[in-house]
């Protein structure tokens, strides 16, 4: 009900109630009547069980409900959007508050438009007289859970100078301690005090163990823990456990050497809302001081390992020297060879010495079978890869897949005339990683030198095909001076009676003329509004050309 807070107060008896009906019910049947919830404060919960987002914020309700209802000044209000009285009665019996019956469908729907409900789970909260507190009590309470009770704005605006205050004096119990708890639990169960791991420089390593990066990432982080406390480092990692499922939780933890809150704790969520979590892993330091010494090591921990400690500026400072020192000596041997690993495959599982790619302009090739835009890539990038060759032998491309299986890969690799890794190959995850490959296709350049050119050469290739070789910023520079050149005199809008509206010239990567059906790219005479394009050729063709001469895509005054 937008604008309501502070202003409408409404008469929660009849609110609830209805023509036949004066009464709300428990989930074992019990009959309330409505005049009972006079002087409470109640939250009116729209929801229902096929919702996934409903059955998940279900159980923070019910123990936000069960710690506020015993005053007696709190009650909740189910409002089921379920198809069945089936459904309802399974969804609610997990639900120890008031409910409105089922087959009362008009009293739901008229509070469904009254409160404006455009989605669920929907919390709207009333104070003792009946007015709007908040009608974003599902936010209020994942992010404050009890705590925000009774969730005024008074209330809330009390935490978040609480919050901006603990920021200001941050340390590790105003982090780590909770009303109800402070310690942290040790791999064999035991219960490690908060105090004690004051004045050490301590990891809180926020995982998701059902997300593969994070299960991946974990025995590296446990490498460097091992080898800084074998070498007598004043240094701790408390696990932030995110994960929904207890048992899966447990059977992932077990046997690491790693501090970690205890399962399902209300400070994972509040955690990771207070350091603005992002991305998974995510390893935030925290000093010996107790204030925050860096965001997030865990990058630096998988291309450094121990390395990167104690993570203050100054080694930081040192790790960017390090990298401009790999990148200065980098060698297609250095990024391509591993061990005995030192060759690429052609056809037929052909292997080809990567020492036979020295000196040669390469493209290495991130992508996979199962990835949509990989396949549509493809074409264009076998088109622009045969351009090339027949102009400069010394180019090649190297496939490095993401596939999940080997007949994958091999159907894949099938169509492509370059090279690859082979499947399963451990220089993938220490090229993705060097790389920092965050989607696929991917496409990095690596210049005869052996040094990386760029890591934008996919979209280079999108942009101007193989015109864009060897992908330089020399090269890119010149084709943009090149195709400034070739739209020099052009008029910038112009009106054609082909279309109703303005036309401007715009740079297009690729289209489809609305005028002859072909394909066209770098520029276009364009129009937002109706997603229209014309060739310059076709566009200085349509009508009086006022003197101009086209050749394809080129055109120039007679």
């Amino acid at each position: 009900m937008a604008g309501s807070e502070g202003v409408v107060q409404h008469d929660v008896q009849s609110l609830f109630s209805s023509s036949e009906r004066d009464y709300l019910i428990r989930n074992n049947g019990d009959q309330v009547k409505t005049e009972s919830l006079k002087g409470k404060k109640l939250g009116l919960y729209f929801s229902a069980s096929w919702c996934g987002p409903c059955q998940r914020f279900t159980p923070n309700l019910v123990e936000v409900y069960k710690e506020a209802s015993p005053n007696g000044d709190f009650e909740v209000i189910f409002l089921s959007a379920d198809e069945d009285d089936e459904a309802f009665n399974r969804y609610f019996a997990k639900m120890p508050w008031l409910a409105i019956p089922f087959s009362d469908s008009d009293t739901r729907n008229r509070l469904d438009e009254l409160f404006e409900v455009r989605g669920i789970p929907n919390l709207v909260i009333l104070d003792e007289n009946g007015k709007v507190v908040t009608e974003d009590g599902v936010e209020v309470i994942r992010e404050y859970g009890i705590e925000g009770y009774p969730f005024s704005s008074e209330r809330i605006n009390e935490l978040k100078e609480q919050e901006e205050e603990a920021r200001k004096n941050q340390s590790l119990k105003t982090l780590l301690v909770n009303r109800s708890r402070d310690f942290v639990i040790s791999s064999d169960g035991n219960k490690v005090p908060i105090s004690e791991l004051e004045g050490k420089t301590v990891g809180l390593y926020f995982s998701l163990f059902s997300y593969n990066l994070s299960t991946d990432f974990t025995p590296k982080l446990v490498e460097v823990y091992k080898k800084l406390k074998a070498k007598g480092e004043s240094f701790e990692v408390v696990l932030i456990p995110l994960d929904d499922e207890e048992e899966s939780i447990k059977q992932q933890i077990k046997g690491l050497p790693l501090l970690s809150l205890p399962i399902k704790d209300k400070s994972c969520q509040k955690l990771a809302r207070y350091f603005e979590l992002s991305t998974l892993p995510t390893v935030v330091i925290i000093g010996p001081d107790g204030k925050t010494l860096h965001p997030n090591v865990a990058e630096a921990i998988e291309e450094h390992g121990v390395i990167a400690y104690p993570f203050t500026s100054e080694k930081f400072a040192e790790l960017v020297e390090i990298e401009k020192a790999k990148e200065e000596a980098q060698t297609v041997e250095s990024i391509l060879v591993s061990g005995d690993l030192d060759f690429v495959i052609g056809k037929d599982g052909v292997k080809i010495p990567v020492s036979d790619l020295v000196g040669k302009n390469i493209l290495l090739y991130f992508s996979a079978h199962w990835c949509p835009p990989c396949r549509a890539f493809l074409p264009k990038l076998i088109e622009t890869y045969h351009e090339i060759k027949a102009k400069d032998n010394a180019f090649e491309i190297i496939f490095i897949s993401s596939d999940r299986d080997q007949a994958s890969f091999d159907e894949f690799f099938a169509g492509m005339p370059w090279l690859a890794l082979p499947f399963g190959d451990s220089r993938k995850s220490f090229l993705s990683r060097k790389f920092k490959v965050q989607g696929i296709p991917t496409a990095v350049a690596i210049g005869p030198s052996g040094k990386t050119v760029t890591k934008e050469a996919g979209d280079l290739i999108k942009l101007h095909g193989a015109e864009a070789y060897p992908f330089t910023d020399e090269r890119i520079k010149a084709l943009e001076a090149e195709y400034e050149e070739m739209a020099k005199g052009w008029p910038e809008k112009l009106t054609r009676a082909s279309h109703e509206h303005e036309l401007v010239l715009t740079r297009r990567v690729n289209y489809v003329c609305d005028g002859c059906d072909e394909g066209g790219h770098k520029w276009s005479y364009y129009c937002d509004e109706c997603d229209y394009d014309l060739h310059p050729k076709c566009a200085l063709e349509d009508g009086d050309r006022d003197g101009w001469v086209c050749d394809g895509e080129v055109c120039t005054k007679a």
